[in-house]
């Protein structure tokens, strides 16, 4: 996968991938610097309708932050955390790029 070679170039731990709770999934946890990043990955086509960050909407960012929660309280540690969004282009069934965003939402909503 592409943006998990990304995110380990940019000196990020990969902790977990795929964690499940009921009623939520985060795709990536990674470490970096003292910050636990909640990473949702997007799929999309070229040209989409609703691109990969507009398809995290409000509803799901409060399933990834109820999923962290979970983690954080599983898992406990003193990290920052984040919530960044991946959104991966795919043509002919070919990653054939992606985009990366740090901080791409809070908690706070």
């Amino acid at each position: 996968r592409m943006y998990l070679r990304y995110c380990e170039k940019k000196g990020y731990k990969i902790l977990r991938r795929n964690f499940c709770i009921k009623g939520g999934e985060i795709d990536i946890i990674a470490e970096k610097d003292g910050i636990i990043a909640f990473v949702e990955v997007k799929t999309r086509a070229p040209e989409p309708l609703v691109n990969g960050f507009e398809a995290v909407t409000v509803s799901k960012q409060k399933l990834i932050i109820k999923a962290s929660e979970e983690y954080s309280y599983r898992f406990p540690h003193d990290l920052q955390p984040r919530f960044d969004v991946v959104w991966v282009t795919v043509a002919d069934r070919k990653v054939v790029g992606f985009r990366y965003i740090e901080n791409a939402f809070d908690a706070s909503k």
